[in-house]
């Protein structure tokens, strides 16, 4: 019977074998990283790296063994990189300053763009993030707010990216890919759905309701409840309050802000619709200017990979090895690549931070297309 004892004992003799390795051969990357300082080579040489594990796994007894050395020899090979980025990074190399770090964002006396009307939620979200000195001026569409900002007509635009309830707002995602603007705050406000009815009308006399697609599933609950209801999207919350207002008729409805009733003189026909009462959406500040505050505090970034195993992991791990807190990682279709996606990624830190630069410089190295979205400050929930 084989000694449990005796067998641990031989594993960790191994082991310190092991480590003793590990340390010698970080050594010797260290001694590559300064080659590479001093002629510019690339960290990253994929060809060396398939040929080594081919080589390695053939060398191997059988095929789980084969298998398991490729696999060890490929995390070996990655923290060997990583140290690599260190080094560069430390030594200044490479490093190409496309954002500019100011101490306040210029936010008063600017031109601000919203999607929606007033009574919209972005227009909250605008009069929330911004001081009471500015010019603002609505657009009908996403698309549409993206243009003024990127010509320059809008200093800023502001967008919904994301919903406590319903997910993120997909064209956002896509638009941020296709635009090379660059986000710069955000705002996250509560929102709280109303059914607005013109003055006279009750629930019983409700036959059609409008709403932005997104509110009107927010409030799916509510609306099951009305199976007599038919239900009509609309290019944003405050644009079916304005329908409602405009065309004056007692069967017509809308879900949108009390602010949006307010402002088009309708009554509150039903309140608390939302089936999520901790129901909030998150607005990105875009500009086409780079820049980002002293004490911005989130990072997002995109990446597009190569279609093999593993490379996600080993993209996000740049983020894990430095140590820098993952808050958020979402996927887009790439548009004419079947099966192949785009990733955006939220963390927490300063483009300033050399754990940041570690983790871009990775990122940037072993993705097929990789942009920095922005560095903002990072906001609490409301």
């Amino acid at each position: 019977m084989t000694d449990l004892q005796e067998c641990r004992k031989e594993i960790d003799e191994i082991d310190s074998q092991i480590l003793q390795l590990f340390e010698k051969r970080m050594k010797v990357c260290e001694d590559v990283a300064q080659y590479k300082i001093e002629t510019g080579k690339q960290v990253l040489d994929s060809k060396r790296e398939r040929e080594k594990l081919d080589t390695l796994g053939s060398r191997a007894h059988g095929e789980f063994n084969s298998l398991g050395i490729q696999e060890v020899f490929q995390q070996i090979m990655a923290i060997s990189r990583k140290r690599q980025y260190q080094l560069l990074t430390a030594n200044g190399v490479g490093e190409e300053k496309d954002y500019q770090m100011v101490d306040q964002l210029p936010l008063k006396g600017v031109n601000v763009v919203f999607q929606g009307v007033e009574g919209a939620y972005s227009y909250a979200a605008m009069r929330a993030y911004f001081p009471e000195e500015i010019k603002s001026y609505h657009a009908d569409t996403f698309r549409e707010a993206m243009e003024e900002a990127a010509s320059g007509r809008a200093d800023y635009a502001v967008l919904p990216i994301e919903n406590s309830t319903q997910g993120i707002v997909t064209d956002i995602y896509d638009l941020l890919t296709e635009y090379r603007l660059h986000i710069v705050g955000e705002q996250v406000i509560p929102v709280d759905h109303v059914l607005l009815g013109i003055p006279g009308s009750s629930l019983d006399n409700i036959r059609t309701v409008y709403s932005h697609p997104q509110a009107l599933a927010q409030c799916k609950l509510f609306l099951e409840s009305h199976q007599e209801w038919k239900t009509v999207k609309t290019e944003n919350t405050a644009a079916s309050a304005k329908k409602v207002k405009e065309e004056q008729k007692i069967s017509q409805a809308a879900i949108a802000s009390r602010a949006a009733g307010e402002l088009f003189g309708l009554d509150i026909l039903a309140e608390n619709i939302c089936h999520n009462d901790r129901n909030v959406t998150r607005f990105i500040i875009v500009s086409r200017n780079p820049v980002y505050e002293k004490k911005a505090r989130k990072v997002s970034v995109c990446f597009e990979l190569p279609h093999s195993s593993g490379t996600l992991y080993n993209m996000l791990s740049h983020i894990i090895y430095n140590g820098l807190n993952m808050s958020r990682i979402e996927s887009r279709p790439i548009p004419g690549k079947t099966w192949e996606y785009r990733f955006f990624v939220d963390f927490e830190g300063n483009l300033e931070d050399p754990a940041v630069k570690n983790a871009i410089r990775g990122l940037e190295a072993e993705s097929n297309r990789m942009r920095v979205l922005g560095n903002y400050e990072l906001q609490e929930e409301a």
